[in-house]
């Protein structure tokens, strides 16, 4: 009886090793994918100033072709852009 124990008890902290074991295994593969993807604060830097610059291209790329539409007259123009191109519009003086 006492020796059905004893392997019982053996066979309870193996398993326990194996699992303790996988779940060690699980997390250095977890810190292993992590690790390649950090970057260097210069890096990041580097790469905000390269976004930055090609979201301002963008929108001036954008308010070019805009301001080149509302000449052609092929947009309508929303009231800031009326005013700043006709203010006349806007002149309250007669009433």
């Amino acid at each position: 009886m006492e020796e059905e124990k004893t392997l019982c008890g053996r066979k309870e902290k193996e398993r326990k090793k194996i699992k303790m074991g996988a779940e060690e295994d699980h997390e250095k593969r977890l810190n292993e994918k992590l690790r390649p993807n950090t970057i260097s604060h210069a890096q990041f830097l580097s790469w905000k100033r390269q976004k930055d610059v090609d979201a301002s291209a963008r929108k001036a790329e954008a308010a070019r072709k805009r301001s080149e539409d509302i000449a052609a007259g092929t947009v309508q123009m929303n009231g800031r852009e009326l005013f700043s191109h006709e203010p006349w519009v806007f002149d309250n003086t007669q009433y």
